[in-house]
């Protein structure tokens, strides 16, 4: 088991705080109950395996672990949770474009072949670059622990799944401590080293999402554009809730504020030294009709669509977008 430090890492005791005080509930009707209601407080003993508990005078024997008492001669109760209406999956998009932060690469070789290919004309350059900044995916980490742990609060089941052009981890949905330190182990030793394939991965998790739920991605979304969209519907057409969170570098929304730059041919190393302002504008009109795309179909489709820079602290975009929905519900 993950010790107390990887809980101090992802979930800060003043983010934790806040949270407390916040809900995060569905908004879709799930098996003739609103699924996000808190799942109930209250254990039962017939459905699911979820923790020990000392033994209370009134308990039913019925429930006392055996095993436990001859091992350690004491008094333990099995509890078991209650079937939740709502089952969360979180969804991590660890491809080597989500390692990227601005002051610590020579470029940005997480603006993807499908901007550059317009702009440049060219294959995926990369770009040198001074600033300090988190990493999109330790951003998108902090995010997925501090929403695994807001959900649990609620007893909502978790599930957590990493993927790059293939299925990485899956975490199983519970709504246990246990759990929860599951997926706080695996946020801290993914390795971010391969190219993406969201689109694909999208599609193949949706197949083995059997009830449906709440599907939360996280991801730069630098994939094939339609194709993605395309998977996104998949989980839309099963009735699932849609949540998207595009995390990009400031760098990757507005790209340089006029330094030199060297860009970089990733397939031949040939490099070419330019001033950002001349190509300033069609890389920001290229990123501005990019997201938007996404924004336009989301919205389509019923599915929440928000674009996240890792220069804005990740406690405050997420308290911001939980009072945003509250208001919506």
């Amino acid at each position: 088991m993950q010790e107390v430090s990887d809980y101090k890492k992802y979930l800060n005791p003043s983010v934790v705080a806040r949270l407390s005080n916040m809900e995060f509930k569905a908004r879709m009707v799930v098996e003739g109950f609103i699924a996000g209601m808190h799942k109930s407080p209250y254990h039962g003993f017939s459905v699911e395996f979820a923790e020990h508990r000392q033994y209370m005078p009134g308990d039913d024997l019925k429930h006392l672990d055996w095993k436990i008492l001859g091992k350690t001669d004491r008094y333990y109760i099995k509890r078991f949770e209650e079937e939740t209406n709502l089952k969360s999956y979180l969804l991590l998009d660890i491809s080597r474009s989500m390692n990227f932060k601005s002051d610590s690469l020579k470029g940005i070789n997480s603006v993807r072949k499908n901007f550059f290919r317009k702009i440049f004309s060219g294959p995926e350059k990369n770009v040198t670059s001074e600033h300090d900044s988190i990493t999109k995916l330790e951003y998108a980490s902090h995010l997925a622990a501090s929403l695994a742990y807001l959900m649990l609060l609620q007893r909502d089941a978790i599930s957590l799944t990493t993927y790059d052009t293939k299925i990485r981890s899956y975490i199983p949905p519970h709504s246990t401590k246990a759990n929860m330190q599951l997926i706080l182990k695996e946020l801290s030793n993914v390795i971010s080293q391969n190219e993406t394939g969201t689109a694909k991965c999208l599609n193949e998790i949706a197949d083995k999402v059997k009830r449906r739920g709440l599907v939360i991605v996280f991801s730069d979304l630098f994939d094939e554009q339609n194709e993605v969209i395309n998977a996104l519907k998949h989980f839309r057409y099963d009735k699932n809730e849609v949540i998207i969170f595009q995390i990009l570098d400031p760098v990757e929304l507005t790209f340089l504020d006029g330094n030199p730059v060297t860009l970089k041919d990733m397939e031949t190393n040939e490099e070419m030294y330019s001033q950002p302002f001349a190509m300033q504008k069609a890389y920001q009109e290229t990123i501005n009709e990019f997201i938007n795309k996404y924004k336009t179909e989301c919205r389509r489709n019923d599915i929440d669509f928000v674009t996240l820079s890792t220069s804005t602290p990740f406690d405050t975009a997420l308290l911001n977008y939980l009072n945003k929905r509250k208001k919506l519900m």
